[in-house]
């Protein structure tokens, strides 16, 4: 069975554009590994600009997968050099009944 996640990646001072384009790269570079279904992915940013994704990986199993696979790694080290993740919870938009993002085309 698939698994839908949503994740909060808070750019690093200076870091803005380089997360936005390596935003854009993200569930592509999944899919080639096999990891992540076809389901378009939604990006939308918050007030403080924190960028929200919700994706889709292919199973329970291709989420473990990831953490071994050398070319998810690479593209995780990516990430931690650009940005820190942040849980959706502790996003004040997420305190809202009807939570408001900016959208963001990945």
């Amino acid at each position: 069975m698939s698994r839908i996640v949503i994740v909060g990646y808070k750019p690093k001072p200076g870091c803005d554009d380089q997360l936005a384009a390596l935003m854009k790269t993200h569930v592509p570079r999944l899919r080639d590994e096999g990891l992540a279904t076809d389901r378009q992915s939604i990006v939308m940013r918050t007030a403080d600009g924190t960028f929200v994704e919700v994706f889709e990986w292919v199973s329970e199993a291709a989420m473990q997968a990831a953490h071994s696979n050398p070319n998810v790694q690479k593209m995780w080290a990516e990430y931690a050099e650009l940005c820190d993740y942040v849980p959706v919870g502790d996003l004040p938009e997420s305190a809202e009944l009807f939570s408001s993002f900016s959208s963001f085309d990945a």
